[in-house]
């Protein structure tokens, strides 16, 4: 997935979850923030940013002209050791919907299967799916989940408690059970990442959903992203790492 302009800017404060004050081009400006996640350990003062430039926002009714995609982490507080973070909310269900339309994803599924008739946005039950899709005559739904939080190259999910997340996984575990294709994505917003495993000190509800999920079926996915100021694409697998019983 592309971004159409690309602008830098300089973090300063974010006084709800959905704008920044940003110093762009030397200018303080109002941004808008893609993703209501708490990102602590992203957004922190003097924090070099990537943000989307909208030249058309005023004619459009936009607020503001920036979005805030992306953020450069600095390890121990060095700027010689950057990563570079999308953390766009909206970016991992577009990579994700390129992805399994591309042979990357048909490498995984049984020679000669490929998914066909995808939507987006599709109803089950009580429970609404990112991804709908057929693999033969199997119906088959897939959860997408953008994973922003990173710790000494191991990647966390979530950040703060999420019991739609917990909805999510239970609903695509009962599904599986009767008998359709369930995958649960993970995409991880950048590169330089060993493996992922659940956030168990802010939500273990969530790592227990996720174990009870894959044994019922549920296929699980780990994804790292290359990572562009102007573009995210889904690349590598990432080995996960899930607590090895329910309470």
């Amino acid at each position: 997935m592309k971004y159409e302009s690309i602008a830098d800017g300089i973090f300063l404060s974010r006084p709800n979850r959905f704008i920044a004050h940003v110093i762009v081009n030397g200018k303080e400006e109002i941004c808008h923030v893609k993703n209501t996640g708490r990102c602590r350990e992203l957004l922190v003062p003097g924090a070099r940013l990537i943000l989307e430039y909208h030249p058309n926002a005023a004619k459009t009714g936009r607020k503001t002209c920036y979005d805030v995609i992306g953020v450069y982490k600095e390890h121990a507080g060095s700027r010689d050791e950057t990563l570079l973070i999308n953390m766009d909310s909206q970016a991992p269900n577009q990579a994700a919907w390129e992805w399994i339309q591309s042979e990357r994803f048909h490498a995984l599924l049984p020679k000669g299967i490929k998914a066909t008739q995808i939507c987006r946005e599709v109803s089950y039950g009580h429970s609404r799916f990112d991804l709908a899709f057929y693999l033969e005559n199997r119906p088959a739904f897939m959860e997408v989940k953008g994973v922003t939080l990173e710790r000494h190259g191991i990647a966390s999910f979530p950040d703060a408690p999420t019991q739609r997340g917990i909805k999510h996984l239970d609903a695509l575990a009962k599904a599986s059970q009767k008998g359709l294709a369930c995958y649960l994505l993970l995409v991880i917003q950048m590169k330089g990442i060993t493996g992922f495993t659940p956030n168990m000190e802010t939500h273990p509800e969530f790592g227990y959903a996720l174990l009870r999920a894959r044994n019922a079926g549920v296929t699980l996915l780990a994804y790292d992203c290359l990572v562009e100021k102007s573009s995210m694409d889904i690349h590598n697998p990432v080995p996960i790492t899930l607590p090895s019983c329910c309470p």
